[in-house]
C-alpha cells in the first residue's frame, strides 16, 4: 500500500463515521502550494461555503499559499463565511492527513473564528 492509498483509506473511514453522525462536514485538502477547505451538507451533495489560497480575497493577504500562515488565514476566512451562512457546528474531516502543521493551524483558526467541532 502506497502513501496515497493509505491516506484515502483513512479518509474513507472518517467520512463513514461523519455520515453516521449526520453533521455538516468541514473538508480539508492540501497540496504543497495551496490549501483548500469547504463545508458541505451532511449528505455531501452541496458545498455551502468554501475558502482556499487561490481565492482572490485570500491572495491579497498571502505571499505563499503552502505554509501555516496561509492555513490560519483560510481557517479564519472559512469561519467568517460559515457564520454569515448561519453555520456554527461542523464535523472536521481532515481527509486522512495528520492533525499536524497546516491542517492543525486551519482547524485552530476556524475554532477561534467561532466554529465548533
Amino acid at each position: 500500500m502506497d502513501k496515497k492509498s493509505a491516506r484515502q483509506r483513512r479518509a474513507k473511514r472518517t467520512r463513514i463515521k461523519i455520515r453516521e453522525l449526520g453533521q455538516r462536514r468541514l473538508c480539508v485538502h492540501r497540496t504543497p502550494r495551496h490549501i483548500y477547505a469547504q463545508i458541505t451538507e451532511p449528505d455531501g451533495a452541496r458545498v455551502i461555503v468554501s475558502a482556499s489560497t487561490v481565492d482572490p480575497e485570500a491572495k491579497k493577504e498571502l505571499s505563499n499559499g503552502g505554509n501555516i500562515a496561509a492555513a490560519k488565514v483560510i481557517g479564519r476566512l472559512l469561519a467568517e463565511r460559515a457564520k454569515s451562512a448561519g453555520i456554527d457546528q461542523v464535523a472536521f474531516d481532515r481527509s486522512g492527513y495528520k492533525y499536524h502543521g497546516r491542517v492543525k493551524a486551519l482547524a485552530d483558526s476556524a475554532r477561534e473564528g467561532g466554529l465548533k467541532f
